[in-house]
């Protein structure tokens, strides 16, 4: 069942306004679910209706520089540095006192789930990670030359003519991906025009720009998070229970770019490719997603 909304609520944390979409608010559980990029938080319309079935109150935050979350201070640096991904859900966590949530990422969601919990060991009881290998975001890692030109986007990001692509041709630039990371015909017109929305805001290019540079090293990161970045590198090993699910055709994040990862983890750890699934799984095949998930929750 897909389950498309526009009706986005409001959290304040101390730099956003983080726009969120709710499923079942009187939930006895919660289960907070993190978009990737190029993406928005209506990535989830087909997943979050079985949770919310399930009886989970399941939120939808949508990233910094993604609208319609806006940052509260025109002065804040409009880092997209993976740290500051992790900090901003644990804020949100606080400002809606949610718990011990669920927390469930794709893409730079995976990334600021499994950074939450590297920040705060209680964060989560159970952490989900889709299409993304845990212990990923150090600039200095071994890279496959297969995952090298998987990545010309990131290498694109850092000259200024990708810089330029971003800022002025965004639609272009995703759907670019959108084409080329999953196998064919997985998506509608109306699907990515709903998604693009979330690029319109006035700070997504620059966020998004700063991020993969980041990443890479290329620039600096907003000081008020250098205490969080220290404590991510290396990347923390976790106790939390985990899974990681991956599409067997992902054309962005090679599969084999999360297996291998069980030293990462002290809990429980498990991994599920999914055959003929790109690199958005939440998307192509929302009702496996859904019944791994729930059935990793139920054991």
């Amino acid at each position: 069942m897909t389950d498309h909304r526009t009706d986005y609520q409001f959290a304040s944390t101390p730099s956003l306004d983080i726009a969120y979409l709710e499923w079942n608010p009187q939930g006895e559980r919660t289960a907070v679910l993190m978009h990737g990029w190029p993406d928005s938080p209506q990535c989830w319309s087909g997943v979050a209706p079985a949770l919310a079935a399930a009886g989970y109150r399941v939120l939808a935050p949508a990233l910094r520089g993604f609208a319609p979350t806006r940052f509260r201070d025109a002065s804040t640096p409009r880092s997209g540095q993976l740290a500051a991904l992790g900090r901003d859900l644990l804020d949100f966590c606080g400002a809606l006192q949610l718990s011990q949530p669920v927390l469930i990422g794709h893409d730079w969601g995976a990334r600021a789930v499994g950074n939450a919990c590297g920040l705060d060991r209680s964060a989560a009881s159970h952490l989900v990670m889709l299409s993304v290998g845990y212990g990923t975001n150090d600039p200095a890692q071994i890279i496959p030359l297969q995952q090298v030109r998987n990545y010309w986007y990131h290498w694109f990001m850092a000259t200024p003519r990708g810089q330029d692509a971003v800022e002025r041709d965004r639609r272009a630039f995703t759907r670019l991906m959108w084409d080329t990371w999953s196998p064919a015909g997985w998506y509608t017109e109306d699907v990515f025009d709903e998604a693009c929305r979330a690029f319109d805001g006035p700070d997504w290019a620059q966020v998004v720009v700063h991020s993969y540079r980041h990443r890479w090293a290329f620039v600096e990161g907003d000081p008020a998070y250098a205490a969080d970045e220290a404590q991510l590198k290396p990347a923390p090993v976790l106790a939390v229970p985990t899974l990681v699910l991956h599409g067997g055709a992902d054309l962005c994040n090679d599969p084999a770019s999360s297996a291998g990862r069980e030293r990462f983890f002290t809990g429980r750890y498990e991994r599920v490719v999914l055959d003929g699934v790109g690199h958005f799984p939440q998307r192509e095949a929302p009702q496996a997603v859904a019944s791994e998930i729930l059935k990793f929750l139920d054991v």
